[in-house]
């Protein structure tokens, strides 16, 4: 149970998250190629080389996060990186509200011990979660039903929520460890899916190198342009769209995607 002090501090950081969603309503966007701010890596569409992982080189369950090591945005061997290295890097990065970012210890902590994305394998036929499963990825992508601005495949947020449903029912159907999804697991795993479209757009060409490469496009930029950032609010609505679109049909391991019988 959390302390006095915790419960303040939560309702001092959502206090400030609700302001700070306001100030996004009532401020124009940042123009593009002028998120990242100036000076750090990423500012004008302008990454660090990519260099992949060597041996000894540590990973976690998070492409994003990968992908910054891989950059060398964060620390290329992904090791004792700290929780305030990585809030900066979240704000820098990808637009997330300073709110946000003050809690980046404890969402690390829950993501780096827990997969909850939907194109890595089980672990129980994989228990090595640190790196991508192609075959989810290019079913996940290829759902896409969206268009972007520029005419190319988007992923929206009720294909997210369509292929969600089709892994959770699959892993029920045939995962020996699977146990019922409580509802912060729930939403937790609809928040993973979430960023894909709040900070990347849903553009599936952009997505399709950071899941399959863990490698950041030439020139890409966070679609969050908000001038305070992505915040608690904004985030939670969209996790609350993608959860109340899924729909688990039940499946036979017959009927499921083969990898996930194996």
């Amino acid at each position: 149970m959390p302390s006095l002090r915790k419960v303040f501090e939560n309702i001092h950081i959502f206090t400030d998250d609700l302001f700070l969603a306001l100030f996004n309503l009532c401020t124009p966007k940042l123009k593009v190629g002028s998120v990242v701010p100036h000076g750090s890596p990423g500012s004008g569409g302008k990454w660090l080389d990519f260099v992949p992982p060597g041996p000894g080189d540590s990973r976690s369950p998070c492409p994003a996060l990968n992908a910054l090591a891989n950059h060398g945005v964060l620390p290329h061997d992904g090791r004792n990186i700290k929780f305030t290295e990585l809030a900066h890097v979240a704000r820098t990065s990808f637009n997330f509200a300073p709110t946000f970012c003050r809690f980046v210890p404890s969402l690390m902590a829950d993501l780096l011990h827990k997969n909850y994305n939907k194109a890595w394998q089980d672990t129980a036929f994989d228990p090595d979660q640190d790196k991508p499963y192609i075959p989810f990825i290019t079913e996940l992508l290829g759902c896409a039903t969206g268009t972007a601005e520029d005419g190319t495949p988007m992923l929206t947020a009720a294909d997210l929520s369509r292929y969600s449903g089709k892994r959770r029912s699959e892993s029920r159907a045939n995962n020996p460890d699977f146990t019922p999804l409580d509802l912060s697991h729930r939403l937790a795993a609809s928040a993973n899916t979430a960023g894909f479209l709040m900070i990347f757009g849903g553009r599936v060409a952009d997505l399709e190198l950071f899941l399959k490469e863990e490698r950041i496009p030439k020139g890409w930029e966070t679609k969050m342009r908000s001038r305070m950032g992505l915040t608690f609010l904004e985030f939670n609505r969209t996790i609350l769209k993608v959860e109340r679109g899924i729909k688990e049909e039940p499946v036979t391991a017959v009927e499921s995607h083969p990898a996930a019988a194996v």
